[in-house]
């Protein structure tokens, strides 16, 4: 019996110390937020973590495995609160090229070593890292170091936010 109480008393305790705002659903659609919570990409990939909207209030995130929240995407709290997701400046490293070809050997190199890569038209961006630093001056690329919003590829198998439509049949033979 005294077993029990104390678990009582310890479950009581633990009720009045959960005062976060519980996120439990990542909405299809952007919509109108009345929140925002900004996040950097390595928390971006978890489904379970107690984090801070960007007004100070404490969130637990319990959302579906598998998914990487990204910028814009909205989240909704179980008390009707839609939360905006900001990609959270990190410290990244920008690279540019002087053609394409030498831009497009950097990503294949980067991806051969399963780098996390944000690939725009004229540039390429991962998280710092002085290794990769200096492979990617050895393949003739500037960088620049930063203080910027990290989003990179979701990766051929982690399609997101993407529909595959267009208008030709698939032939498998």
């Amino acid at each position: 019996m005294r077993t029990l109480q104390f678990v009582e008393l310890f479950v009581l305790s633990y009720k009045h110390t959960m005062t976060f705002i519980k996120v439990t659903e990542l909405l299809a659609h952007p919509t109108t937020a009345q929140a925002t919570l900004s996040l950097p990409f390595e928390l971006r990939q978890k489904s379970r973590l107690k984090a801070r909207l960007d007004s100070g209030e404490e969130v637990g995130l319990m959302l579906p495995r598998g998914h990487v929240l990204r910028g814009g995407d909205c989240l909704k709290a179980e008390t009707g609160l839609i939360i905006e997701l900001k990609a959270a400046r990190e410290t990244v490293t920008t690279a540019t090229a002087p053609d394409p070809l030498t831009l497009q050997r950097a990503c294949y190199h980067l991806g051969n070593r399963h780098v996390p890569l944000q690939i725009a038209e004229h540039w390429i961006r991962y998280l710092e890292d002085h290794v990769l630093d200096d492979m990617a001056r050895s393949l003739g690329l500037t960088l620049t170091h930063e203080q910027a919003p990290f989003e990179p590829e979701a990766g051929a198998y982690h399609q997101q936010h993407h529909e595959h439509q267009h208008s030709h049949k698939h032939h498998h033979g």
